[in-house]
């Protein structure tokens, strides 16, 4: 087996297609990058591809990294390929993210080449719909956000990011800019539900796959919680999004808050498969 580097994204795309799409909703987050990196490359000016191929030119291995973030990993075909990909990653990687148990495996094979330990950030689960079960009727109504709610969902998002992702200083830049990207992206928005003309809950969707769309963040102000807002933005976005034509939705999980599992799941996701960020010492 070989380890191929590619620079362009419709070219790890082409190659690495039918490994990604062999599990749609296991590798959305790489699919959604590479729809990202392919129609708005200035969302990532930074990429790396790797691709680990058979003697016959099958891939049965593919990686992808948008610095600074760490590397997002794919289901391997075959086992042992992931020391073969982690001996060939040069870069020095602050984490990586990918579903259960490849993203282990990979972890340990990175830790002995690099002699860095490794521990788990984030403990997740990926989820699915097809189609929405109706929440509970609450107050409001949903409206597509557009600039002038910019400032409004910065400050959700950093707000978001602290308490979700526990990143207790976000980079205000990487804020605004993926604030930016879902308002001007064709394929992408943030929605909010809206009480008597107050903001009270957001949803966002975007990286979409082939057939599917990720969801996400969802985020509820700590004084509008418990009122069902959450559920009825997201399954407002959900349907519309179906509606649109998309297969299917997706959203992650962390599996420390079971109110948001719950929430998902009552409204008709269905667990796909466990996903873990790890990082490196």
């Amino acid at each position: 087996m070989r380890v191929e580097t590619v620079a362009d994204p419709a070219e790890f795309i082409d190659r690495a297609g039918g490994l990604l799409l062999r599990d749609e909703a296991r590798h959305n987050l790489m699919l959604g990058l590479l729809g990202t990196l392919r129609d708005h490359p200035w969302r990532y000016p930074e990429r790396h591809f790797w691709l680990v191929a058979e003697e016959g030119g099958s891939i049965v291995a593919a990686a992808l990294r948008t610095p600074p973030h760490g590397l997002a990993l794919a289901q391997p075909l075959v086992e042992g390929v992931l020391e073969t990909l982690a001996e060939a990653v040069e870069d020095e990687l602050p984490g990586a993210v990918g579903a259960t148990p490849e993203i282990e495996a990979f972890a340990e094979a990175w830790s002995r080449k690099s002699g860095v330990s490794w521990s788990a950030r984030f403990s997740q689960r990926i989820f699915a719909l097809v189609e929405v079960i109706p929440p509970h009727p609450c107050p409001g109504a949903a409206r597509v956000a557009t600039g002038a709610d910019t400032a409004l969902l910065v400050d959700w998002l950093r707000a978001f990011s602290v308490e979700a992702l526990e990143e207790h200083e976000p980079d205000e830049g990487a804020l605004e800019t993926s604030v930016e990207h879902k308002l001007v992206a064709d394929d992408a928005a943030y929605v909010l539900w809206e009480v008597e003309g107050e903001p009270v809950s957001c949803a966002a969707y975007g990286s979409s796959t082939p057939s599917g769309t990720r969801i996400g963040p969802v985020y509820t102000p700590p004084e509008h919680r418990g009122r069902g807002y959450a559920s009825a933005v997201t399954a407002h976005v959900s349907a519309d999004r179906l509606a649109a034509g998309r297969r299917f939705c997706f959203l992650y999980t962390n599996l420390a808050n079971p109110t948001a599992n719950k929430i998902y799941a009552d409204i008709g996701y269905r667990p796909v498969c466990d996903s873990l960020q790890v990082e490196f010492a």
